[in-house]
């Protein structure tokens, strides 16, 4: 006998049992985005490989390790399962020449890759929201992703979700300080682990995201970037703090803080918690003004973040969150030959009046079907028998709350359950 075929490790069913949470938070997430004037864009799983490459950085953990990449056998293209969705987004702004007339709001959703060691919070498969602004150059709008995503945890009901922010300045501002930072972590060598060493030349700031104990001292003591920082990106990182004091969103600067991806310049930030353990970042982005023209566009400002669904749905969870039951209002049950037939037509009629109806289905005795009745959720039980259908009536019976059961029209019934 074969083996029974099991879901590729990291990549999880979302059962139903767990429907009614992720459908809170996304109904949640769309009437929120919709408040702040960002319209859906939604883009392919697979794309050119180069366009990773070209965006998230070469020498990044994401691009050299972490990628599901493959050769189309029809054309050998180098293709990517994408593992973030920034540069598909900005790659279709560019394709469908989005910018020519205004500036976009964006925001998307879905299923993102990346071949990690799956743990708590941590998938191969996992799925994001993604929030993009472009061709807004200010920290205005760096203060309004704050401001908005600090409103959302308000709206799922979420605390012990605290703020940092922190400047990587310009690109000029960069390339001196990682200068800097290289000479630094030379003296130290001999302390660097093999990851670190790997990175020294390469991606030097991603050093200082490291979770190694053993380095954690010469990391605390190492150069900061704001001694590198050009007065105008300065100038960026002090207004965006005011407006958030003005908005009442309290944040801590954290000047280790350089986030994965080799886009990032001046504000970044993270929202992070103290009940995932290692998994604690669920929400985090900044600006990337030269990706644009990176890809392959004309020269444009840009922002944005992305959040982990399964993370915050963990979260929700942690926190003991009950989401509204996702319960039909009826289930019709039927019983002889005349009522088999008019009960089809009577549930439609039901949900032209815009009421969620289960019609059983699979025959069985009155007794059972009302056992699934009861077991499906439903408010009320609506009965036709052969007696009901032949007076074009159904009956109507509580199944939540105590009362007796009535016998009706359609109409009177469809009001009846609506009320």
């Amino acid at each position: 006998m074969s083996k029974t075929i099991q879901a590729v490790r990291g990549m999880n069913d979302i059962l139903p049992a767990d429907a009614a949470l992720w459908e809170f938070f996304e109904d949640t997430v769309a009437d929120w985005l919709r408040a702040y004037g960002y319209t859906q864009i939604r883009t392919p799983i697979v794309e050119s490989t180069d366009l990773f490459v070209r965006s998230i950085g070469e020498v990044t953990d994401i691009v050299e390790k972490e990628m599901y990449s493959f050769e189309d056998r029809l054309n050998g293209e180098q293709l990517t399962l994408r593992p973030e969705g920034t540069a598909s987004c900005v790659r279709a702004v560019i394709q469908h020449n989005l910018l020519y007339n205004a500036p976009q709001r964006l925001w998307y959703k879905g299923p993102m890759f990346r071949h990690e060691r799956p743990q708590k919070g941590r998938y191969r498969q996992f799925h994001q929201v993604g929030v993009e602004a472009l061709g807004f150059a200010g920290p205005d709008m760096d203060a309004e992703h704050i401001v908005m995503t600090a409103r959302l945890w308000k709206l799922l009901g979420l605390d012990d979700v605290a703020l940092e922010i922190n400047t990587l300045g310009s690109l000029e501002a960069r390339a001196r300080y990682r200068s800097r930072l290289i000479s630094y972590f030379e003296g130290h060598a001999d302390v660097l682990d093999e990851d670190a060493k790997r990175r020294l030349h390469s991606n030097p700031l991603r050093i200082l995201d490291s979770k190694n104990p053993a380095m954690q001292a010469i990391i605390e003591a190492a150069p900061k970037l704001a001694e590198d920082l050009d007065e105008e990106s300065r100038k960026h990182f002090e207004e965006l703090q005011e407006m958030l004091i003005a908005a009442g969103v309290p944040f801590r600067i954290n000047p280790r803080l350089v986030r994965g991806l080799d886009y990032y310049n001046a504000t970044v930030f993270e929202w992070v918690t103290t009940r995932l353990g290692a998994q604690g970042t669920v929400c985090a982005g900044g600006r990337y003004d030269s990706l644009i023209e990176q890809i392959g566009g004309k020269s444009a400002p840009a922002c944005g973040f992305a959040m982990g669904v399964e993370r915050l749905l963990a979260l929700l969870q942690e926190q003991s969150f009950v989401p509204p039951a996702l319960m039909p209002d009826a289930y019709m049950l039927h019983l002889g030959e005349q009522a088999d037939r008019m009960a089809i037509l009577a549930a439609e009629q039901l949900r032209d009046s815009g009421l969620s109806v289960v019609l059983h289905c699979g025959g069985g005795s009155f007794k059972s079907q009302m056992k699934k009745a009861d077991a499906s959720g439903a408010r009320y039980a609506v009965i036709i028998g052969d007696d009901e259908a032949t007076a074009g009536e159904v009956s109507i019976k509580p199944l939540r709350t105590s009362g007796e059961q009535s016998r009706m029209n359609l109409v009177q019934a469809a009001e009846y359950l609506a009320e």
